[in-house]
């Protein structure tokens, strides 16, 4: 087993790499989705309601709730109210960056100041998207007459949300990782 353990322990430089490699692969996934019309229109309640990002859109929550598209629903009135909120256009910004966040952090496998600095944003981004737990009231299961709902019964947005804890933590390790590295190269 003591063997077994200590080729394991050597997987270090690997298993970081693995992580930068995951948080890329999942950050051009979503970020790329936020190109598409339904992606875009999901995150509406999200924005809408953050004090950090509401500014982007042109109507105030919660006005979205009426125009709402279901995943895969065509709702023509619905699509021009999105256009007129600047929804498109923000999911598109919004994509990009995430993009560009993924790309810097797979670039920390090459470079250290890169990949810092890519975990840094993927830090900052992972916490505006953890506070929508606190600003979504669709984050909770709302009260439609059974006895489980609000806290702590996450709906489906806020089981989608909490999950960035998991990228919250990777990106400290690849901050960690890069840190290590740009002071050894100083030492």
């Amino acid at each position: 087993m003591d063997k077994a353990f200590k080729v394991i322990a050597n997987f270090n430089h690997l298993s970081i790499n693995l992580l930068r490699i995951s948080i890329f692969i999942i950050m051009a996934w979503i970020g790329g989705l936020k190109f598409y019309a339904y992606e875009a229109d999901g995150i509406v309640p999200f924005v809408a309601n953050s004090p950090v990002m509401s500014f982007f859109y042109a109507h105030e929550a919660p006005e979205y709730k009426s125009f709402m598209n279901k995943e895969g629903e065509l709702i023509s009135k619905n699509r021009k109210w999105h256009q007129s909120n600047h929804t498109y256009l923000f999911s598109n910004a919004l994509g990009s960056f995430i993009i560009l966040i993924g790309l810097l952090i797979l670039a920390g496998i090459f470079s250290p100041k890169v990949g810092a600095i890519g975990a840094v944003l993927t830090i900052v981004m992972s916490l505006v998207t953890l506070s929508f737990l606190v600003t979504t009231p669709e984050s909770w299961v709302p009260n439609l007459g059974d006895s489980e709902y609000g806290f702590p019964y996450l709906s489906g947005r806020g089981r989608l949300v909490i999950k960035d804890l998991i990228m919250l933590s990777g990106a400290i390790v690849c901050l960690s990782d890069s840190a290590q590295k740009l002071l050894s190269k100083k030492l």
